[in-house]
Parts: C-alpha cells; structure tokens; sequence
C-alpha cells in the first residue's frame, strides 16, 4: 500500500510531461503554419520526397498486391520506432502516472478501464498504430487485464481513427454531405462507446456464467 503511495506522487514534471504527450498525439498541430508543427507525431515521422516530377514517392504509385503491401508497412516503421522512442522518455517521465489520475474518472465509467489508458484513449482518435502499441505494453506490463484489453481493443477497432480517416478517407463525401464534421465524429464516437460497451458486457455476463 505504501509502495502504492509513493508511486501515486506525481511532480510537475509528470503533468507537463503529460501535456506534450497528449499534445503530440493529438494532431492539433498537424496543420499548423507555425513552429508549433514539430509538436506533431505526423509532422515529426516527416514525408518522403517526391522522385523527380514523378509526384510518387519510393513507394511509387498504382501498385497491388502482396508487393505493394510490404512497401506500405515498410513506411509505417519510421513513424512506429520513433513513437516507441517518445514512449519510454514519457514513461520515465511519469507520465502515465499523472495520465492515471486525469483519466479515471472519464475511463472507468465510459469502458471499465484504467485511466493509465488514458493517453492511447486520445491517441487513438488519431492513429490506430501508437494507440495499439500502447495497449500493448500497458496489457504486457499488467496495467490491464486481458478482459479490460478487449474491451479497450473493441473500442479502437471500430471507426479506428475517426477524426485522421474521417478527415482524410471522408473527404470527396465531406464536400456534400448535409451533416458537419463535428458531428459526424461525434456520432461515430457514441458508436463506439456503445459497441465496446456491449462487448463489456458480454465478458461480465461470461465471467458470471463461469463463475456460478
């Protein structure tokens, strides 16, 4: 219990800490004109240049196939290493410390989980790859049961990063669409609530059932 304590202490530190991890995840600055660009994962991880007037990057264009999708995962691991990078400097920061104390009472009545998932919860609105890391390593450090990872994993998968795709994906469908961004995303939101939440309960019917 004490040990407990001790580690619930949280310095200023741990909540500016915090801050800039929810920031950077985020994408609130993904569009910025100003220096504040670099408080972006997207912007950090960078683009590839374009080959010669090409307008195709290495990864080239119109490409299909099992080929085609080992250069798009091939792409994905410079933006993967350098958020496991920020991840352990966060960590020793305590971040996730303070993430706990901020999140609990927003986690735990929405989906049951920790506030310890509280910086994945933000980052998955964004990007589906660093919120799966995440969860990862809070379920392999026994910050979460492997009930509460299947709740947290049903809540990513659907609608996985509502406002990127939303944005990026929706696009063409934006343009005409009679219903406004804010709420789109907002609905998509409550769908997945509602659909991590009967997965919820289907686990706590089951334990029940396992337990009489």
């Amino acid at each position: 219990m004490e040990e407990k304590k001790e580690k619930m202490k949280i310095g200023i530190g741990a909540w500016i800490a915090l801050i800039f991890f929810i920031v950077i995840l985020s994408g609130v600055f993904r569009t910025s004109d100003t220096p504040l660009q670099i408080l972006d994962l997207t912007n950090l991880t960078g683009n590839f240049g374009l080959i010669g007037e090409t307008e195709s990057n290495f990864i080239g264009s119109g490409g299909s196939g099992a080929k085609d999708g080992f250069m798009a995962g091939l792409n994905l691991l410079p933006g993967i290493m350098l958020f496991c990078g920020l991840l352990g400097v966060f960590e020793q920061m305590k971040a996730f410390d303070a993430s706990e104390i901020v999140f609990r009472p927003i986690l735990k009545p929405l989906l049951g989980i920790p506030g310890r998932c509280g910086v994945a919860f933000v980052s998955s609105f964004n990007g589906s790859d660093v919120a799966a890391i995440m969860t990862r390593d809070l379920y392999e450090a026994g910050d979460i049961t492997d009930d509460q990872r299947t709740i947290f994993v049903s809540y990513q998968y659907a609608a996985s990063a509502c406002i990127t795709n939303t944005i990026n994906c929706g696009a063409p469908i934006l343009a005409f669409c009679p219903i406004a961004l804010g709420v789109i995303i907002v609905i998509e939101f409550v769908c997945k609530l509602i659909g991590a939440n009967l997965v919820r309960l289907i686990i706590r019917l089951s334990n029940k059932k396992k337990g009489a």
